[in-house]
């Protein structure tokens, strides 16, 4: 039996180990390691790419939207509104910063922020809005943009899953991720679609005050030598990092083209199997997941569930229990009979934002952000890296139809 890894970064490793390893002996050679010409050149080919004047390198994706809070002075007392199904650093860092997180719901065909429910969540308190663009796919950016400048609200694009994806809007028009609002913020996270080997950021923007202030904070709070203008960070982007990036960016719309590739075989194969929704796109994904659903007909208290166990203690659970403990989803049976036939698979996210325990303070309910709730208890990502075959995909498919059939 076949093993089939969510994610295989040796054969890419493989296919590309003569350059990499060249540049990295370079920076080793070199004794520059932090800064240097290295990271600038990082910068500014990252900057081409994604069509911007500016790239300011940092030390993670996470720090990249902390950097971009920082920007536009976003404090206590602020509210920025989010989506409620992404990884927990996007809201993290708003409560870093000081401020609140806001969520509003997703839309069910692309998991991104539902544009639609974005306006009524405006208040006096917003200071800026924070879309998504998960697994791949852009957020209704033209909607997006249209409400921020109706209501003069900064954009900042959490682009760590979509680096390379395209926006057009009504006139035809196209802009890279990153691009379109007033900061673009980037993960160079391994599994992402440009990944380094550790972790690694980059922030884009049109604006060079908005640059030279990230600047300043990513370092100390200072331009240069021993005079700090600012409560600053410890946030640069390593040289190695950066030169293993260079040479991963040349590959990354071959890359992605493959993925999606991929992403259109796996529509043919699952297009048809009965208790499933595949993803479509609706734009130009770039596919850092191909993330089914697996229907799920019961209701949502098992969200409710995970959650009381890590806010309760054990027994406090058992006591109050209900008499009937609600069901696990079906993705769960699923995803656990997919790994015994060697398909491994992941789900992001098991328990969205709005319910985690560190945000039960916020007061949101069980059902008061439903799609997002729903998508917690179906979705399943399938193995998807540029260097999947066809057969590894053929064999997800007949996993599949086999494991439905039963669970």
């Amino acid at each position: 039996m076949n093993t089939i890894p969510p994610l295989d970064l040796a054969r890419q490793y493989q296919a590309l180990q003569d350059d990499i390893n060249a540049a990295v002996l370079a920076v080793l050679a070199s004794s520059q390691y932090i800064g240097g010409p290295v990271v600038a050149q990082f910068e500014q080919a990252f900057a081409d790419y994604t069509q911007t004047p500016f790239c300011i390198s940092c030390n993670s994706g996470t720090d990249a939207l902390y950097l971009a809070l920082r920007a536009f002075d976003i404090g206590p007392g602020d509210e920025v509104i989010t989506s409620p199904f992404t990884f927990i650093a996007t809201a993290e860092v708003i409560s870093m910063a000081g401020a609140t997180p806001v969520f509003v719901d997703i839309a069910p065909e692309t998991f991104n922020l539902d544009a639609e429910q974005l306006e009524a969540a405006i208040t006096p308190r917003t200071r800026a809005i924070m879309p998504v663009h998960l697994f791949g796919q852009t957020a209704d950016m033209t909607r997006v943009m249209a409400i921020a400048q109706a209501h003069t609200l900064p954009v900042i694009e959490d682009c760590a899953q979509a680096t390379g994806a395209i926006w057009q809007n009504p006139t035809g028009q196209t802009q890279k991720v990153g691009s379109i609002g007033d900061i673009g913020c980037f993960s160079f996270y391994p599994s992402k679609n440009l990944g380094g080997y550790g972790d690694g950021g980059a922030i884009t923007t049109h604006s060079a005050t908005l640059a030279e202030k990230m600047r300043i904070v990513r370092d100390h709070g200072r331009r240069s030598g021993y005079i700090h203008e600012a409560i600053g960070m410890n946030s640069r982007l390593d040289a190695i990092q950066a030169a293993i990036l260079s040479v991963k960016l040349r590959h990354l719309d071959q890359w992605n083209l493959q993925r999606k590739a991929i992403a259109a075989r796996y529509a043919q194969l699952l297009g048809n199997i009965p208790g499933i929704t595949i993803p479509q796109a609706f734009q130009d994904s770039v596919w850092n997941q191909y993330t089914i659903r697996v229907n799920h007909e019961g209701d949502l208290h098992y969200l409710g569930r995970s959650r009381d166990r890590i806010l309760n203690s054990a027994a406090d659970v058992a006591l109050n229990a209900s008499a009937i403990e609600p069901p696990a989803p079906r993705r769960d049976q699923v995803r656990t009979a997919l790994g015994e036939q060697g398909i491994q698979s992941m789900v992001y996210y098991p328990l969205p934002l709005h319910l985690q325990p560190v945000y039960a303070h916020l007061g949101y309910e069980i059902g008061q952000l439903p799609i997002a709730d729903k998508a917690a208890l179906e979705v399943l990502s399938l193995p998807m890296f540029p260097e999947l075959t066809v057969a590894e995909q053929e064999q997800v498919r007949d996993g599949l139809k086999d494991v439905l059939l039963r669970c």
